[in-house]
């Protein structure tokens, strides 16, 4: 039964709504079909795309041409389990996972195969969220563990140096070294405390926090403190943002953060970014809850970028490249996000700044979700 034109428009909105990418390609070799997911994935157009032989559009891409070749010849379905990594013509390889399909006409004839590309990308952030968060918790299990054998000598430590300061003369120059100790054990414990953040388990106290506003006063007063370096800070905040349920301290906490790492990372005069945006690439889902749209808040800085070789470091904790600090910053801005159940993404290029996203579940307070 030949198909309506109703049914060829669903089909073609089916096609077009489709998160995986759809190449048709004839028993030619010829392009026939090229989705927008498909767009998104190759980097290129369907007017760019339509018309053209795949040998050409996947050139020097051998793995995924052997799939085709296969699935042309053999007339049968082909998944590819492994990652591969799709080169396209601007930007970085789009890691997908291919699946191929045969065509067939009205009358059953082999016309072609249907490729399709699965952006792997999301997939990857998210293992890269579980892996971090699994360190989290290791090195949370282990600062709870040695805290407490810690802490106590510390305190004796301190409070010998302390009683032998008051013994010595004021004039002894050995009171400088009771000094020393004592302010290089305040600056242990702080470190201590710092790594029980990581143990401790989330805040309940959780209520009603207008992201815009909260972002607009961590503003004003980094603008403050930065204004001798002129560093120009912009403020992009979509109004429609409803405040959400979540611990206002820790986040301004997290926000404060960033937004200070960013500015320090700038020459005088640079600029910082912060853009807060309603994600619309996917829902975060957990069991229980009805599916949500994600807040996304960037922050971005036009400073000389991190070099590719600390990047897989940069949420290690105690590694830090600057002269003074623990490296334990964004270790704990990745468990702040964590336990509000979000992610943070970094991209960074040298000499192209750095950007921060960090993606917070809209989870409304009690009094919006009744009405």
């Amino acid at each position: 039964m030949a198909a309506t034109p109703k049914d060829a428009s669903l089909y073609l909105r089916v096609l077009e709504n489709m998160e995986e990418g759809v190449i048709a390609i004839d028993r030619h070799g010829t392009v026939v079909l090229h989705n927008p997911a498909a767009q998104s994935c190759t980097g290129l157009s369907e007017k760019q795309v339509v018309g053209r032989h795949y040998l050409d559009l996947f050139e020097k891409q051998d793995k995924l041409l052997g799939l085709i070749n296969t699935a042309l010849e053999k007339n049968r379905s082909l998944f590819n389990h492994e990652e591969l990594l799709l080169t396209r013509p601007n930007g970085e390889p789009l890691p997908v996972r291919a699946s191929l399909s045969p065509n067939f006409d009205r009358q059953g004839e082999p016309d072609g195969v249907i490729l399709m590309l699965r952006d792997l990308t999301q997939v990857r952030e998210l293992q890269e969220a579980i892996h971090r968060a699994e360190t989290l918790s290791m090195l949370g299990t282990l600062a709870a563990g040695l805290a407490h054998e810690i802490k106590n000598p510390l305190g004796g430590i301190r409070g010998a140096a302390q009683l032998l300061g008051m013994e010595l003369p004021e004039e002894s120059p050995l009171k400088e070294y009771t000094s020393v100790m004592t302010r290089e054990v305040d600056r242990v414990n702080d470190l201590i405390e710092e790594l029980l953040d990581l143990a401790r388990p989330p805040s309940p106290r959780q209520g009603q926090v207008n992201l815009g506003r909260m972002l607009s006063d961590i503003v004003l007063l980094q603008r403050e403190n930065h204004r001798p370096r002129q560093v120009d800070f912009q403020l992009q905040l979509d109004p429609s943002i409803p405040a959400i349920r979540a611990d206002e301290k820790l986040l301004i906490r997290l926000f404060l953060n960033l937004v200070k790492n960013a500015a320090e990372a700038v020459e005088k005069g640079g600029r910082v970014l912060i853009r807060s945006r309603i994600g619309s690439r996917f829902l975060y889902n957990r069991p229980g809850e009805k599916p949500m749209p994600l807040v996304l808040i960037e922050i971005r800085d036009n400073g000389p970028g991190i070099p590719r070789e600390q990047m897989e470091n940069l949420f290690t904790p105690f590694f830090t490249t600057k002269d003074r600090g623990t490296g334990l910053g964004l270790t704990i801005c990745q468990k702040i996000v964590n336990d509000h159940g979000g992610f943070l993404k970094v991209e960074s290029e040298p000499g192209e700044g750095t950007l921060f996203t960090v993606s917070l579940p809209m989870r409304l307070p009690p009094e919006k979700r009744d009405h």
